[in-house]
């Protein structure tokens, strides 16, 4: 049951304020109106600080689940461990979540359903296992395997993240000594080529051109790289825009691997915490998939599980997706044949995260002399183009 604010007007027009307490937001209309009223307004007590929080990241809820494991195997009560670690946790939207979480177990929810209820700080993950905890009287254990998980899940993301970081952070320090360059330096130079009245070469013409462009309409050129990042992830919100985005990350030279063993190992170490906790196959896949952003990746593991559904070992559509590498398929199969998916899962797991944590590291290895060609490429194509026509000059002066 939740609390909500109202403003209501009587019979004689005099207006009211109060507090309800309902199941639901119509509920609560509905019995202000078989009480005579008319509701103009009515709000959920904490809706706008709600309103207002963000998704927690992996880490603080990987240190809350160690927190609340200790907490519960001291003899603590959960509304008890829900108050304590609501005053201990800084994330803001966390805190407000586990207040909201003690209240309604308070009230005789599940803490599966308190969770559930904020989405946007618990992921269904969590949700699922600790409801098959407190079914199986094992919350404290589910609770272990989520520490894990949240604690692999932020180091495989903490990886990618450097991984992916290091290019970008350089290509932009390459845009801002380029604009550098174009914006104060060629323009000196056109000065004194338009003094010397000289025909510049294409190159040099066109370098000019485009500074030119920079200086004066620099805020065009702003309008038009907002604007072009904006359609870039606008696309990538539609479904066409997630499809080509997915395949062009999988067919990258150099990040394609990193994606496609990044998934085996978030496929395989979600899997292996579900299954573990007692979640049933079905919504083990399905909870998979929820976890995998690649679209194409998704999309095949939700067609694994309807082909699970109808009989179909789960290692024959994977195989049949051939986008994971030939490990996986192979150890889900032995672990049918063996009746323990759960244990393959999790070495096939620790084999892809230490396989990920290679390859981000060759990933930046590779990316530094690359970009440092880039530099040189660019930087130097800019002093190629200014300078040429000045030797050239200098030639033709010489040859006199």
């Amino acid at each position: 049951m939740a609390q909500y604010n109202y403003r209501v007007m009587d019979k004689s027009g005099k207006a009211k304020k109060g507090t309800i307490e309902a199941p639901s937001e119509e509920k609560a209309k509905e019995k202000l109106k078989t009480e005579g009223y008319v509701v103009q307004e009515i709000k959920e007590q904490g809706a706008a600080k709600k309103g207002f929080r963000g998704k927690v990241k992996n880490k603080d809820l990987a240190v809350f689940c160690k927190q609340f494991v200790s907490v519960l195997n001291a003899g603590v009560t959960i509304i008890a461990a829900l108050e304590m670690m609501a005053d201990q946790v800084d994330n803001k939207s966390l805190k407000f979540a586990l207040k909201d979480a003690q209240g309604y177990v308070q009230k005789g929810g599940t803490l599966a359903d308190a969770f559930k209820a904020n989405p946007k700080v618990f992921p269904p993950i969590m949700v699922n296992m600790v409801a098959a905890g407190e079914m199986s009287g094992n919350l404290e254990v589910c609770f272990e395997r989520l520490t894990t998980h949240f604690e692999n899940s932020n180091k495989l993301q903490s990886k990618i993240k450097g991984a992916m970081t290091y290019p970008i952070v350089i290509l932009i320090v390459v845009a801002v000594v380029v604009t550098v360059l174009l914006v104060g330096v060629i323009p000196e130079f056109a000065t004194m080529f338009e003094e010397m009245d000289a025909e510049l070469p294409k190159p040099t013409q066109m370098l000019v051109d485009f500074s030119d462009f920079l200086v004066h309409k620099g805020w065009l050129a702003a309008i038009i790289v907002v604007a072009a990042v904006l359609l870039f992830r606008w696309f990538g919100t539609t479904d066409p825009g997630q499809l080509i985005y997915s395949k062009i990350s999988m067919k990258l030279p150099i990040f394609g691997n990193l994606v496609i063993k990044s998934a085996a190992a978030t496929f395989s170490r979600t899997l292996a915490t579900l299954l573990a906790s007692g979640i049933p196959l079905m919504d083990a896949i399905e909870q998979v998939a929820k976890m995998i952003n690649n679209r194409i990746i998704r999309d095949g593991i939700l067609d694994a599980k309807v082909q699970v559904a109808k009989g179909v070992p789960l290692s024959k559509p994977i195989r049949d997706m051939e986008i994971f590498p030939n490990m996986l398929p192979q150890m889900i199969r032995i672990g049918e044949e063996t009746g323990n998916i759960e244990d393959m899962m999790d070495k096939v797991a620790d084999y892809y995260e230490m396989e990920v944590n290679d390859a981000a590291d060759a990933l930046t290895a590779m990316m530094e002399p690359l970009i440092i060609c880039l530099m040189a490429v660019v930087v130097g194509g800019i002093v190629i183009a200014i300078y040429s026509p000045m030797l050239s000059m200098y030639d033709a002066v010489d040859s006199y």
